[in-house]
């Protein structure tokens, strides 16, 4: 088959969980023998490669703005798609382009669309990207020839909502050599002697309430933030006086060596994951598969993933009772991030997530489409997306359950 993979950032994946799922999915669907073309953002370097492990890539710019940059980008891919290249399928990714289906249906071109997260709960979009973002999806399930969910907090979500069926294909976990800690000694850290955040600069993924529970706890180890955001904004600035007051927190921006990163994860005493909107994480699948004991922002998607290997927090004095324990007891978090690694061993491998997108392709360049028994409205009775906690031990739900699991 001929692949179309569109509406993301492209690759080499430096960005984000769809950068890496179009990397490692169509590096392993051009091993199977198809034929993949990425469409990719032009990043200003003037670089632009027309192959990347066997993937065929296709450079097109897009409108320097947070609320254009995607659309305009995709908009130009489709159309790219529909008058040139003509492939069997394509994977839409980001359900905020689901505008554009129609055009590939003129170029009759069946099309699944990843729909990702909720978006609209995110916290940088205002009154009106969130209503766009709600219609958006509403075109998606109305539109697409099939969904496509990561996590299954995303797929009750849709069934809820809309009534609507997903392809539920989560992200694959890289198991890493953890061995190595050259890098990270180079940048004045040791081995298990601090801990990680790594997340973009967003309100939704919490790196302020990681910075508050860091700065309100006794804990000893510095906290090192691996992240930075493509756009100025209050919050940034808010998280940049946060670590400024407080000599323990080293903000490292952004690291695009991939060896360093893994660096990171794998020689931290804790991983603090703060993601909320998202489904399945490819950040906390990495750490996972560095086996970082992780703790996490509680809600469903990270409850999914984690299972009762990790602990939760849901603010910042909930964080700060956890750090102090894992400085306390960290023969006892390493156990757990071991037992992390092989939970991502066992459930998250890139060679299934490919399979999976490579028999989805498979039936939809056969004809299979799912559209005509959708209509896309909502049905006013969907269940509130709520936290629900499970009722154990290792939930962080307050100060004293917090000291209880840990």
């Amino acid at each position: 088959m001929h692949i179309a993979l569109i509406g993301t950032r492209g690759v080499p994946a430096h960005y984000g969980g769809f950068e890496t799922a179009v990397e490692e999915v169509g590096r392993r669907l051009v091993a199977r023998g198809h034929r993949v073309t990425v469409y990719c953002r032009d990043d200003g370097t003037g670089e632009r490669p027309r192959t990347y492990l066997g993937m065929e890539l296709v450079h097109l710019p897009a409108v320097r703005q947070r609320s254009l940059e995607t659309l305009s980008h995709t908009a130009l891919s489709v159309v790219h798609q529909v008058v040139r290249a003509r492939a069997d399928v394509a994977v839409v990714f980001n359900a905020a382009n689901s505008i554009f289906l129609p055009l590939l249906r003129i170029g009759r071109t069946p099309a699944a669309t990843h729909v990702d997260g909720l978006e609209w709960r995110r916290g940088k979009w205002g009154p009106t990207g969130q209503r766009y973002y709600r219609m958006a999806e509403s075109l998606s399930v109305r539109w697409s020839d099939a969904l496509i969910a990561d996590a299954a907090g995303i797929a009750d979500y849709y069934v809820d909502e809309f009534g609507a069926m997903t392809h539920q294909i989560a992200y694959g976990a890289p198991i890493l050599d953890h061995s190595g800690a050259s890098g990270v000694e180079g940048l004045g850290l040791t081995s298990h002697g601090y801990h990680l955040v790594v997340a973009r600069f967003e309100p939704e993924n919490h790196v302020d309430v990681a910075l508050e529970g860091y700065l309100a706890s006794a804990a000893r180890l510095p906290l090192v933030v691996v992240g930075s955001a493509p756009y100025r904004s209050a919050h940034v600035e808010r998280l940049e006086r946060l670590a400024a007051s407080d000599p323990r927190v080293r903000l490292l921006g952004g690291v695009w060596d991939q060896d360093l990163l893994d660096q990171l994860y794998a020689n931290a005493a804790t991983y603090v994951h703060g993601h909320s909107v998202g489904g399945t994480n490819p950040s906390l699948l990495r750490a996972m598969g560095a086996a970082a004991y992780t703790v996490a922002y509680d809600v469903m998607f990270n409850r999914e993933v984690l299972g009762r290997t990790g602990r939760f927090f849901g603010g910042a004095a909930d964080l700060a009772v956890l750090l102090e324990a894992s400085e306390r007891r960290p023969e006892e978090m390493r156990r757990l991030g071991e037992d992390a690694r092989r939970r991502a061993a066992d459930r998250y491998t890139w060679d299934d997530v490919a399979a999976r997108y490579e028999k989805l392709c498979s039936e939809l360049a056969e004809g299979l489409s799912e559209r005509r028994r959708r209509s896309g409205r909502r049905s006013g009775g969907s269940r509130r997306l709520r936290d629900e906690r499970p009722a154990e031990d290792l939930v962080a739900s307050g100060g004293e359950a917090v000291q209880r699991g840990a």
